[in-house]
């Protein structure tokens, strides 16, 4: 019998969209579950209060429950490095390692880690974040020498999070298409909470580039370092299969 494999999951709390995509992710494979813990945020934005949400001793309660379940790896499903910078990812990462004992990931870490595979050097940047937010995002891919450009990134203005899941499938395509047609190599996209994840497989059979979904990103990277074969997961992108 294969070894059981828990993942853990660290979940915004007013997040609709994350638990029911991943745990479709996984499904075909039957020695894996999926379990999740929350934290309090309810909006976005480089407000104090929007950027302490994402203290790390916000999370790390979070995280210390879902050691209790014993879980195998934890993740942090979400995308606020890409404001915050992603050096905050990788100390929260070793904090969660240091604390538990359980090793851990996030999107932003694993989508750069794809990035890198990939070998992506223009990036379309697909985001329901407000200006400012989505400025700070463009300026730290550009930083580590992935080039996003007007021409690559979209955002839609939403602060309130519960709102992001309601973005509409025609909206994301529509959004895709345009980074794609502006010289995207590769698309992200930029929000655990927009419901995307599902359509990736048809937009890269479409558009002809990867794209990587930051609800993707981190199951994939839980997955590969739990050594699970992740060519058994078939549709839901590119990255399942040549990461």
């Amino acid at each position: 019998m294969s070894k059981q494999i828990r993942l853990g999951i660290l979940t915004p709390s007013s997040n609709t969209a994350l638990e029911p995509l991943t745990f479709q992710i996984v499904s075909s494979i039957p020695n894996v579950s999926v379990h999740f813990s929350r934290f309090p945020v309810t909006g976005i934005s480089l407000s104090p209060k929007g950027l302490a949400q994402f203290d790390h001793s916000v999370i790390m309660p979070a995280a210390q429950l879902l050691a209790h379940a014993e879980v195998d790896m934890i993740g942090w499903s979400g995308t606020a490095a890409g404001w915050m910078g992603f050096e905050g990812d990788e100390k929260l990462c070793e904090a969660i390692t240091k604390a538990t004992g359980i090793p851990a990931t996030t999107s932003v870490l694993a989508l750069n880690k794809a990035l890198d595979i990939f070998k992506i050097k223009k990036l379309g940047l697909v985001t329901p974040y407000l200006d400012d937010v989505q400025e700070r995002i463009v300026k730290n891919y550009n930083a580590i020498g992935i080039e996003v450009t007007s021409e690559t990134e979209r955002h839609l203005r939403v602060v309130k999070n519960t709102d992001v899941a309601l973005i509409g499938e025609d909206v994301l395509e529509t959004l895709v298409g345009q980074v794609v047609e502006g010289g995207a190599e590769a698309v992200s996209t930029f929000c655990t909470n927009l419901i995307a994840a599902h359509k990736v497989e048809l937009w890269e059979a479409k558009f002809g580039v990867p794209v990587l979904d930051t609800v993707t990103t981190v199951t994939w990277d839980m997955l590969r370092q739990c050594g699970v074969d992740t060519k058994a997961i078939k549709g839901w992108g590119r990255i399942f299969q040549e990461a």
